[in-house]
């Protein structure tokens, strides 16, 4: 545990001493939402535009209380199917929160809520040329990541599984691989994510930080669950740097038999 926090997370040159950023959305009320964040200690939060900008000024409160919280804002780009979408709702976020990092997804279509990669690149670039910080939500494919570095992307968001599906880890082999190719990249699943199990599982494959939302604001304690998650977090991350033992498919003696009768 020591280690892991002796190792803080570091963000376009932003360190983080907590792996878990949460979401904001779907909290029965305002003060649960406080709870969750306050029980997980995490410092970053992921916020919506459409929030903040709906009619009246309806997000004014929720964002009195995000500042109250005094954690890092991560607007996104959430319900973006394209380019033009998500390069103007990034440029009214960075208005309204003031900050030039922005969570961008250009999302395929509403049933699997897959990034729509060709289109989030394009994106990417637009906004790291416009000075943005961009965390891309993204499928754990190479050549894409590939794509959004060199479009300026310094930290990748690949998803676990769907958005709200709270299946875990959907394609450990693919996320291995994207973990060994780029080793020096902060790597951030996002969504996807159910159980605290699932975001250990992530972190003991030496991915850096996890992003969820429902997992924690539909559990009947949101408080208790954001908790768990952050335990778990640090736990898979202590593991991973504990250089866990490789997996065997046959049985290995763990207690030595020399010296027993019959055996030398």
């Amino acid at each position: 545990m020591t280690e892991a926090r002796d190792r803080p997370l570091t963000v376009y040159g932003t360190e983080l001493g907590s792996r878990l950023f949460l979401g904001t959305a779907q909290y029965p009320s305002p003060a649960v939402l406080a709870d969750a964040v306050r029980s997980a200690a995490c410092e970053v939060v992921t916020v919506s535009l459409r929030r903040e900008s709906g009619s009246e000024r309806a997000g004014h409160a929720f964002w009195q209380l995000i500042r109250d919280l005094g954690v890092r804002v991560l607007p996104n780009t959430a319900g973006c199917h394209t380019v033009k979408e998500a390069v103007t709702t990034a440029q009214m976020a960075r208005e309204v929160f003031g900050t030039p990092w922005i969570k961008l997804e250009v999302i395929r279509d509403d049933d699997t809520l897959q990034p729509e990669v060709f289109g989030l690149v394009e994106a990417a670039r637009i906004l790291s040329a416009e000075g943005f910080k961009v965390f891309p939500y993204t499928i754990e494919d190479l050549a894409v990541a590939d794509k959004l570095l060199n479009a300026g992307c310094e930290v990748l968001m690949p998803w676990g599984a769907p958005i709200g599906s709270g299946r875990g880890l959907n394609n450990v082999y693919a996320l291995r691989s994207l973990r060994a190719h780029f080793p020096e990249t902060p790597l951030v699943i996002d969504a996807g994510i159910g159980l605290p199990s699932h975001a250990a599982h992530a972190m003991e494959l030496g991915f850096d930080a996890i992003l969820l939302n429902t997992a924690v604001a539909k559990a009947g304690d949101p408080a208790a669950m954001a908790r768990a998650f952050a335990q778990a977090i640090d736990a898979g991350r202590c593991a991973f740097l504990a250089d866990p033992m490789e997996a065997r498919d046959m049985a290995a003696a763990s207690t030595p038999v020399l010296g027993m009768a019959f055996r030398s």
